[in-house]
């Protein structure tokens, strides 16, 4: 795998995780009480998922913003 072929594969991922963080919170908004718990539960760990790509990015130097993050 090149360096082009990683950062599509990278920017593949980040655009997934994003586009699924969207997706539950349109489906937070109206959502009953039994998925409000479920839906919350996935939301925090796309988020813990992208911290966690924001610290890898700056322990290596790299700028968060500059990968998509």
């Amino acid at each position: 795998m090149n360096i082009a072929q990683f950062t599509e594969f990278f920017q593949d991922v980040l655009i997934t995780v994003h586009a699924n963080i969207r997706d539950l919170e349109e489906k937070q908004a109206f959502a009953d009480p039994e998925e409000q718990d479920y839906i919350a539960g996935r939301l925090f760990s796309y988020q813990e998922v992208l911290a966690i790509f924001r610290a890898s990015a700056r322990d290596t130097g790299i700028h968060p913003k500059d990968v998509g993050l």
